[in-house]
């Protein structure tokens, strides 16, 4: 049985889409884990999304904690997860714990500039 294909993406079937992004290699998953631009930062860069990253500043637009903006302090690619700074529940015994979030539930606010970020965003605008 074949681990992981980049045919299965194109297959109309369900499973097959759960399967492709179930047991997606982790360079495959970075792109899965992208998140949408702020309306500045889609004008400035001509794009509508880019993969999270930590470092960048994020705002949450759905579920809970929906309107909080935080920087993401880890992304958990393996569990498709991102962690941002000050977003944490409390248990019976008042220890914190951070929450996990979804990347499709997240909005991108300020980027977290580097050289080589900004040598491929700009190749993308051209």
């Amino acid at each position: 049985m074949k681990l992981w294909s980049r045919h299965w993406i194109s297959s109309k079937k369900p499973g097959k889409k759960r399967k492709y992004i179930y047991n997606a290699p982790l360079h495959i998953r970075r792109k899965l884990m992208s998140s949408h631009l702020s309306k500045e930062l889609r004008e400035k860069l001509g794009r509508r999304s880019l993969p999270v990253r930590v470092g960048d500043v994020v705002r949450i637009m759905r579920g809970e904690f929906k309107g909080k903006e935080g920087e993401v302090e880890k992304v958990d690619r393996q569990r498709y997860k991102v962690y941002i700074k000050g977003v944490q529940k409390e248990k019976k015994d008042g220890s914190a714990y951070k929450i996990g979030l979804a990347s499709s539930n997240l909005m991108i606010i300020k980027l977290k500039e580097d050289k080589m970020r900004l040598k491929k965003k700009e190749k993308k605008g051209e």
